[in-house]
């Protein structure tokens, strides 16, 4: 991304963030917190979409041993 486009995006964070947050600020100071505020959000998204990752295989894991044991239980030999 370029540096004009992260001012424009980081503008327009940081002009909804402080709304949100009811908060006054100048232009600048704006700006650094939609640009600061993004590099952050965007660190915390790629934790959470690598640790969302991990947990899904571990989910799909743990499920498709469930089933496994349960068609074990309902076809497999009896005793």
């Amino acid at each position: 991304m370029s540096f004009v486009m992260l001012l424009i995006v980081g503008a327009a964070a940081g002009f909804l963030a402080t709304r949100f947050m009811r908060l006054d600020t100048d232009v600048p100071t704006t700006i650094a917190i939609g640009v600061l505020g993004a590099l952050v959000g965007g660190l915390v998204l790629r934790v959470l979409i690598a640790m969302a990752g991990w947990m899904a295989g571990f989910v799909g894991a743990v499920l498709g041993a469930m089933a496994l044991i349960w068609a074990w239980q309902t076809y497999g030999p009896r005793r």
